[in-house]
């Protein structure tokens, strides 16, 4: 199954012309045929009309935290989902503030939805979970209530391997589920058929760790820990700890300790200051790669395919 991550906004702060502010699409048509959104800054409808993303499929919103640049764009979002056909239910998650942000700009531009928003005020530990996914979050460590999110996949069951299966003669059914569960069946010939030999090796669900901003800290580390992919701000450059700190971010490099204190297979960089441009951002992404050979520098409309291991 396909999944995706599309950044829709990587940038820091205030939309700039190269970047906007954040906003990142975790895409999950194959799985379930709908969009997670993580954070909406301003202009975030607007950089999705640039891509193949439909404001319907967005079936939830996690919010990291409630600085503008994260969330200024929800208004705008919500109301061109239910003016383009959005009908249904959708989840808007974040820290306690969210509710009133939304209801109260939807109330005073008397703009009426064509579906309902259920709020989910999160606190640590799992917030969603169906047979499909599970997610976690984490409080990190930003001046504001700033989350870490923690997607993990249920893992695949083997699949069947039917065209062995037919190359045997065995003739399809009922006796395929018998198969599908590792059981032994006995044919009208007599042949027996180990179940277990004709299922394929079932595949570990996919872990997928998108962090707020936040300062340096072990959190980070407990939540991404042995992530498929981590998203980390890198708002600041090597040698300005001291700044990242105080301004409650953090560096290329304390994005790349975590990604390898946490064993995260890729890093994905974000959250880049409008004073970077393209050549600057390249030595941004050399910096981290110093200590974490797996970190790319994403920029917008970047897509990062999630595969399995």
């Amino acid at each position: 199954m396909i999944m995706e991550l599309e950044f829709l906004g990587t940038g820091a702060g205030v939309p700039a012309k190269h970047r906007n502010v954040s906003s990142i699409a975790l895409k999950l048509l194959g799985e379930r045929n709908a969009v997670w959104l993580f954070d909406c800054g301003e202009g975030t409808q607007m950089q999705i009309l640039h891509t193949s993303i439909r404001p319907r499929k967005i079936e939830k919103i996690f919010i990291t935290h409630l600085h503008g640049d994260h969330i200024f764009g929800l208004p705008g979002l919500l109301s061109s989902r239910s003016f383009q056909g959005g009908t249904e239910a959708l989840e808007l998650y974040g820290p306690p503030g969210l509710e009133l942000f939304v209801k109260t700009a939807l109330k005073v531009t008397q703009t009426k939805l064509a579906y309902p928003i259920h709020y989910i005020e999160v606190q640590e530990g799992v917030i969603f979970k169906d047979r499909q996914f599970s997610v976690e979050c984490r409080l990190l460590d930003h001046g504001i209530d700033s989350y870490g999110y923690r997607v993990v996949e249920a893992d695949h069951e083997g699949t069947l391997q039917v065209e062995r299966l037919a190359e045997l003669g065995v003739p399809a059914g009922p006796i395929y589920g018998k198969i599908k569960q590792g059981q032994t069946v006995v044919l009208e010939d007599g042949r027996m058929i180990d179940g277990r030999e004709f299922v394929g090796e079932e595949k570990k669900g996919r872990i997928v760790t998108i962090l707020g901003d936040t300062r340096y800290t072990k959190t980070s580390i407990e939540l991404a820990l042995n992530s498929d992919v981590l998203v980390h701000e890198s708002t600041f450059k090597k040698g300005e700890e001291k700044m990242a700190k105080a301004y409650f971010h953090s560096t290329t490099q304390q994005a790349a300790t975590i990604a390898k204190q946490s064993q995260t297979k890729q890093l994905l960089l974000t959250h880049i200051s409008a004073r970077y441009l393209a050549k600057d951002a390249k030595e941004l992404e050399k910096e981290a790669q110093e200590i974490f050979p797996e970190t790319k520098l994403v920029k917008d409309f970047d897509i990062i395919d999630i595969s399995f291991q």
